[in-house]
């Protein structure tokens, strides 16, 4: 099971924000807890990244911080406690002429609905890594590009800054789990890495308990505590969910009718997909759909 692509794939059923942060003389702020996976790119000057359970952690031009399980945490220009920042504000701000102490480029993919993937909600709350850009200058044009598509109002937005977004997701994970090693996701146990793999390989199948057991080698009892203890739900919620991601990023990124996605991902008429995917998301799969497909917005 490739852990990236599986990530990305799922962060897609979200939508992605961006935009770009300016400040000079004293500045700090708080970025409270959201559903979905976000990161800041330092693009130039000095910081501190402020966490709840961590010490402060000195950022440098170039650095990248990644939230991503959505963790509060906050960037200020001096270390200092969490809880004394203020909330950043959002939106997007008027351009200021003065020099910048620092500047960033702060995105996000926010999902509405659902929950940030396994693998993702085992990492440290907040991350920083200091790419070697000599050795990553593909990382760099990335950051560069994204950083234009915000700043300029193009056509086409929505499908450039979700590509963005993905690509530059894609290359911090790769980063972390070069400078982390096997460390970099927690190990699961073999038995519930199997019965995932084959939920997430096909998740059409009409899938029982009792069938992944067998697969797993394990009583239907014992299986369920296990898988839950791993995962954090039993197999058939999960199960649900990891359907519903699906669904929504088919919603997101195809023209296929609901009735064709309701069968790719194991339902049997629209009308059950679509009341499955509104107890999931709380709004209807034409709605969005029609959210999703609408011009790109700037985070927050």
């Amino acid at each position: 099971m490739d852990v990236i692509e599986e990530v990305v794939g799922s962060a897609r059923a979200g939508r992605a924000f961006a935009r770009r942060i300016r400040e000079s003389g004293p500045w700090g702020m708080r970025f409270p807890a959201f559903t979905g996976v976000g990161f800041h790119a330092v693009l130039q000057g000095s910081g501190w990244l402020i966490s709840a359970a961590e010490k402060p952690v000195a950022l440098r031009s170039g650095d990248i911080v990644l939230a991503g399980h959505g963790a509060e945490h906050g960037l200020s220009h001096t270390p200092g406690v969490l809880s004394d920042l203020p909330v950043s504000a959002m939106g997007s701000r008027q351009h200021d002429p003065r020099p910048a102490a620092i500047e960033m480029l702060c995105s996000a993919y926010r999902l509405d609905g659902g929950q940030v993937h396994l693998f993702l909600r085992q990492l440290p709350a907040v991350i920083r890594v200091s790419p070697d850009y000599g050795r990553h200058p593909e990382l760099r044009s990335l950051i560069d590009l994204l950083d234009i598509d915000v700043t300029q109002s193009r056509l086409g937005i929505g499908v450039t800054r979700s590509a963005l977004v993905d690509l530059l997701l894609v290359h911090v994970l790769r980063l972390w789990q070069e400078e982390q090693g096997s460390a970099a996701w927690p190990a699961i146990d073999a038995a519930v890495a199997a019965a995932l793999r084959e939920i997430h390989q096909s998740p059409q199948t009409p899938w029982t308990v009792q069938q992944l057991s067998v697969m797993a080698g394990m009583s239907r009892t014992a299986f369920t505590r296990r898988f839950t203890s791993a995962v954090g739900k039993p197999p058939m919620a999960y199960l649900i969910g990891w359907r519903m991601v699906r669904g929504a990023q088919l919603l997101r990124e195809t023209e296929a009718p609901l009735s064709a996605i309701a069968r790719q991902i194991g339902y049997s008429s629209e009308y059950a997909f679509a009341v499955a995917f509104r107890r999931e998301f709380g709004v209807s799969p034409g709605r969005f759909r029609r959210r999703a497909q609408a011009p790109g917005d700037k985070l927050g």
